[in-house]
């Protein structure tokens, strides 16, 4: 594997093709159809969508951090919770402890391709504190506005490192990732933190309005199934819609310091009894 510490620390994100193997990525997708299968009722279905931001206020939501959860497409179910789509292309993800809970996930994030690239970042003690299989389903895959994932993962020092695994081509077409290179240079710009407020029905707030990005600072990233993204915790992202006929699967997971780095206590998601489980000792 070629050396990436220089490239992720000029650019915010590095491209490593081939990093599975087709049968690898034929597994990973195989494990995430078979979510599909066994939906929820339509009283206990929950949506996701990073506009709208119905999760806010949602119990659902915040109890995922350290379960496998399923979350909707909201073009996918009607008011009743009804499917409106065939169940195949309805969720939007699956969350957020697949890295742990799931033995395929948890094979394949604890891999020592994975450990090598976090040695190479020069990580010491890294731990993995988040997962989800995403969707980005044909026709109705929705967008995920531009944001920084420290937003969400925020550690003093910052010290978080997104690996995002294209199983499916991931091309303009279907919604590829759009990265303003560099961009990781500025800071963390707002966190969405648990909501101190008693009073409050919202239990979950962002501490800050929405920046505003130039989209002339974004290229598209497109890349072939088998592909890791490394994205750093603070390089500004984002995705179009999916409204072609092909779907855009993608396995992600995130990896944090633990050495001389705190986590934060106001993160939405917090460590499980024990921490988050370290990518050099499972």
């Amino acid at each position: 594997m070629k050396d990436i510490r220089s490239q992720f620390q000029k650019n915010g994100f590095v491209v490593l093709e081939d990093f599975f193997q087709p049968e690898e990525i034929d597994e990973l997708k195989f494990c995430g159809e078979e979510f599909t299968k066994n939906l929820p009722p339509e009283n206990e279905r929950s949506i996701f969508n990073t506009i709208e931001l119905q999760q806010t206020n949602d119990k659902y939501f915040l109890d995922s951090a350290h379960k496998v959860s399923v979350f909707f497409e909201s073009e996918a179910l009607d008011n009743d919770g009804k499917l409106k789509v065939h169940p195949r292309i309805s969720l939007n993800k699956v969350g957020h402890a697949l890295h742990w809970l799931h033995p395929t996930f948890k094979k394949y994030t604890f891999d020592e391709r994975v450990k090598e690239v976090a040695f190479q970042l020069g990580y010491q003690e890294p731990a993995v504190c988040h997962s989800m299989y995403i969707y980005k389903n044909p026709g109705i895959g929705s967008e995920v506005k531009k944001h920084q994932d420290a937003t969400y993962l925020y550690t003093d020092p910052e010290k978080l490192v997104g690996f995002w695994i294209a199983l499916d081509d991931s091309t303009q077409e279907n919604g590829c990732l759009w990265i303003a290179p560099g961009s990781h240079q500025s800071g963390v710009h707002r966190r969405f933190i648990r909501n101190k407020d008693p009073n409050s029905k919202e239990l979950l707030i962002y501490d800050t309005a929405a920046p505003c990005y130039q989209l002339s600072n974004f290229r598209p990233v497109p890349v072939n199934k088998g592909t890791c993204i490394l994205i750093h915790g603070q390089v500004v992202h984002f995705s179009y819609p999916n409204r072609s006929d092909k779907s855009r699967h993608a396995y992600t997971f995130h990896v944090i310091e633990t050495q001389h780095s705190s986590y934060a206590k106001e993160n939405w998601i917090q460590p499980p009894p024990g921490g988050f489980p370290k990518l050099y000792r499972n």
